[in-house]
C-alpha cells in the first residue's frame, strides 16, 4: 500500500462535475415546539465541507495527488465559503466559474446526537448549471489535454452533459490520460467506452435497464453484461455498500471485494471516495484487484466519519 501511495504523488487530476457545499447544523433537542410536532432545536456549531466534485477532489488532494475541479459556484456566501474551502485544501478553483446566474448548491443537514433530523437543499433548475459558454469549453478542453486522470462527478444537477462528456473525454484520453465517472443514469447521457465506471447498486441497474427490488438477489452477472454492452467501460466498479464492490471486466466478473468497514456512521460520500481512490491506484499503475483494495480501505475510514470527508494516506496506512 504505501508503494501504491508513493506512485500516486505527482499525479494531476481534473474533476468536473457538481460542485456542492455540506453545511451541517449541530444541535441538541430537549423538547418538543409548542407550534408544531417538531422539536426543538438548539445550535451548538455549523460546520462546512465540500459535497459532489469538491469532495471528490479533497480525496484526490488528501491522497497525495495534486487537484484541480471545475463547476459553478455562485457569487454568494455559499460560493465564497466553498472557495476558501478548496484553498485551504490546496485544490485549483478557475474564478472563471463563479456564476452571476446561478446560486451556490448548498445542502444543510440538521444534526442531533449524530442523527440526522432534516435537511435543506439549496439550488436552481439544472438549466443554469450547463456548461456551455465558449470560453468555459475553451478552458476546459486545455485542463482536459493536460491532466494525467479526468473525473466527471455527476450528482444530476447540470454541469454535467453528452457533449461536455464526450468532447473532454476525447481530448483527455487522446493525450495518454485516463477517464472516469460516476454516472447518474436517470440523465440519459450518451457516453462511451469510459477507462472506469462506478455506479452503486441502484444506478447499475438502471444503466442495465434490469428492475430488481431491494429484497431480490442482485442480478450482478446480468448487470455487468448488460453495462458492457451499452456502455463499454474498460472497467467497471459496482459498490454495493455492506456487500462490498463488484469488479468487472469486459461484461465479466473478475471478483467480488467484501466491505472493510469496521464502524458506519455515515455512507455521504462514499462514492467519491471510491471513484476517487480507484482512479488514482489505477493511473498510478495498479490493477484493478490492487486499486480496488485501497478504494475499499478508504471507503472503509470515510464511512466511520461523520458528514461528507476525505481521507488521508496516514489514515489509510493506519487502517492497515
Amino acid at each position: 500500500m504505501q508503494k501504491l501511495l508513493n506512485q500516486i504523488e505527482g499525479l494531476k487530476v481534473m474533476v468536473v462535475g457538481d460542485m456542492m457545499l455540506d453545511h451541517y447544523i449541530w444541535g441538541s433537542a430537549y423538547r418538543v415546539s409548542p407550534e408544531a410536532p417538531v422539536p426543538i432545536i438548539h445550535v451548538e456549531q455549523d460546520t462546512y465541507s465540500g459535497g459532489g466534485a469538491a469532495n471528490v477532489a479533497f480525496n484526490i488532494v488528501a491522497m497525495g495527488a495534486t487537484c484541480e475541479t471545475y463547476g459553478w459556484l455562485g457569487k454568494d456566501s455559499a460560493g465564497r465559503q466553498l472557495g476558501r474551502l478548496l484553498k485551504k485544501q490546496s485544490v485549483a478553483f478557475d474564478k472563471n466559474f463563479f456564476s452571476e446566474g446561478a446560486p451556490t448548491i448548498q445542502k444543510t443537514r440538521i444534526m442531533v446526537k449524530q442523527q440526522q433530523v432534516g435537511r435543506v437543499d439549496r439550488e436552481a433548475a439544472p438549466e443554469a448549471y450547463r456548461l456551455t459558454e465558449p470560453s468555459k469549453m475553451q478552458i476546459l478542453e486545455e485542463r482536459a489535454a493536460a491532466a494525467d486522470a479526468l473525473i466527471f462527478s455527476d450528482y444530476g444537477k447540470g454541469v454535467i452533459s453528452t457533449e461536455l462528456v464526450r468532447r473532454l473525454q476525447a481530448i483527455n484520453q487522446k493525450n495518454g490520460g485516463f477517464v472516469a465517472m460516476d454516472p447518474k443514469p436517470l440523465r440519459l447521457l450518451k457516453h462511451q467506452e469510459m477507462d472506469l465506471l462506478t455506479p452503486n447498486r441502484e444506478e447499475s441497474l438502471l444503466l442495465a435497464q434490469i428492475t430488481a427490488t431491494p429484497q431480490e438477489t442482485f442480478p450482478e452477472e446480468a448487470v455487468c453484461k448488460r453495462i458492457w454492452e451499452k456502455y463499454r467501460p474498460r472497467l467497471l466498479v459496482v459498490t454495493l455498500g455492506a456487500e462490498g464492490m463488484l469488479l468487472s471486466q469486459k461484461g465479466h466478473i473478475i471478483e467480488r471485494v467484501p466491505t472493510s468497514a469496521r464502524e458506519v456512521f455515515d455512507v455521504s460520500g462514499a462514492g467519491d471516495t471510491v471513484i476517487a481512490a480507484l482512479t488514482l491506484g489505477l493511473k498510478a499503475g495498479a490493477v484493478l484487484e490492487e486499486a480496488a483494495n485501497l478504494a475499499n480501505v478508504a471507503a472503509g475510514i470515510v464511512v466511520g466519519k461523520l458528514g461528507t470527508a476525505a481521507v488521508s494516506k496516514a489514515e489509510i496506512l493506519a487502517y492497515q
